[in-house]
């Protein structure tokens, strides 16, 4: 195994990009679990399960960032010096800002489902086209300044699907 140090992408022993296949993700993170469980060590004393604990530990934290798109991206940002910041950097483009408040608008005013999944229909292919960019600014110009805004705009719009969601939900009780 590589070092508990190593970056998330070195210990899943991948290339340090945004695109990156679920199905092989999954079996990498299978396998590495498999090589640090605790009970394989239990013949060589706390001390090595300790060890063994740490690992897996760490692989489960590595996992959780590197399966997620937008923990993907935001990390990789972060490696290449670009941290998203998003607690207290809120800078976002005139244009989308409007995006935001229209959407808003719409989830106020919506009194139906058919209302409701609209908006989650638009908000999920918005989503889609700023993963787009993202993999564009990441994977193919290493931008990775312009990435972070792609980031903090990903974040708005999931939570924004998340509130869609949370309506859609109250109106099937």
């Amino acid at each position: 195994m590589k070092s508990l140090q190593s970056d998330d992408f070195e210990l899943f022993g991948l290339e340090q990009r945004f695109a990156q296949d679920r199905s092989q993700l999954d079996a990498r993170w299978k396998e590495l679990q498999r090589q640090a469980h605790p009970d394989k060590f239990a013949d060589q004393g706390a001390a090595a399960q300790r060890v063994a604990m740490q690992w897996s530990v760490r692989i489960n934290e590595a996992y959780q960032r590197l399966k997620d798109p937008l923990k993907r991206a935001a990390y990789l940002c972060e490696l290449h010096g670009a941290p998203v910041n998003a607690e207290n950097n809120t800078a976002m483009p005139a244009a989308f800002l409007m995006q935001q408040m229209e959407w808003r608008e719409e989830l106020d005013e919506a009194h139906s489902a058919e209302d409701l999944e609209r908006i989650s229909l638009q908000v999920k292919r918005a989503g889609r086209e700023v993963l787009q960019k993202i993999e564009r600014l990441i994977d193919d110009q290493q931008a990775w300044t312009e990435a972070v805004g792609q980031v903090r705009a990903l974040m708005f719009v999931e939570r924004f699907a998340a509130d869609v969601d949370k309506r859609l939900d109250q109106l099937e009780i």
